[in-house]
């Protein structure tokens, strides 16, 4: 399903608000957009890269199969991200697999355009530089999570990333409204769902988080931080 691009359909979002209006416009009239039901996939892993793409509303999940056959996840993709840049990787090809988990609406060029986006929008190769940067930082953090954490450690750090990124502050606490499910945090964290959910059913328990409709509740985000730094709160 398409749906009508313009300045207003990007307000907001840091990349296109360092642009010029008119450089913004130029963009969008270069730009497609497409709705995605929880489930579709935006590309898949492997598959020749023609596209690039800015995510408008929603949220998508990008996995990895490993040479195992093992499925992680890689990251979450939130409103405003630029994704499924595999040129500015070197890349031919996309390296994960985006699947919505939400109703999505994603914008895309493409993948031709990358490099004269880049010399001619200084602010946007500015911009990508950053996303590549900041995903580098991450996958570095994660990796070294995986090698020297126990499991309730890199649970914690998972959970606090996905209220960091894509939480919703209420009373309760920090949601993170959108599905996601105790298997998607065992792929994240390199381990099982049995073990997810023996953890989170305790800090459930305990009052750290409350689950519900696959869209978790984080009550008590400092509890999540000590136990992130491998200390246990009192009550636990």
């Amino acid at each position: 399903m398409q749906t009508q691009i313009n300045r207003a359909t990007v307000d907001g979002i840091a990349m296109f608000d360092a642009l010029r209006p008119e450089d913004v416009d130029d963009i969008l009239h270069l730009a497609t957009s497409r709705h995605y039901a929880p489930g579709d996939k935006v590309f898949e892993q492997g598959q020749t890269a023609t596209l690039f793409f800015v995510l408008l509303h929603g949220r998508l999940r990008v996995t990895q199969v490993t040479s195992e056959g093992q499925q992680v996840v890689v990251r979450m993709v939130n409103p405003g991200d630029l994704f499924g840049i595999a040129k500015a990787l070197q890349r031919i090809d996309y390296p994960g697999t985006a699947t919505a988990v939400s109703d999505s609406v994603v914008l895309s060029w493409p993948m031709n355009l990358w490099s004269e986006f880049l010399e001619r929008y200084p602010m946007l190769a500015v911009s990508a530089m950053q996303t590549v940067g900041g995903r580098l930082l991450e996958a570095q953090q994660r990796l070294r999570e995986l090698s020297t954490e126990e499991v309730e450690r890199r649970v914690a750090h998972a959970v606090l990333r996905l209220a960091n990124q894509s939480g919703r502050r209420e009373a309760g606490g920090v949601r993170i409204d959108f599905p996601i499910s105790k298997q998607d945090i065992a792929e994240m964290t390199g381990t099982t769902l049995h073990t997810v959910s023996r953890i989170l059913t305790a800090w459930e328990a305990a009052g750290l988080v409350e689950g519900g409709r696959q869209k978790l509740l984080v009550r008590d985000p400092h509890a999540l931080v000590l136990l992130g730094d491998g200390l246990k709160p009192g009550y636990l």
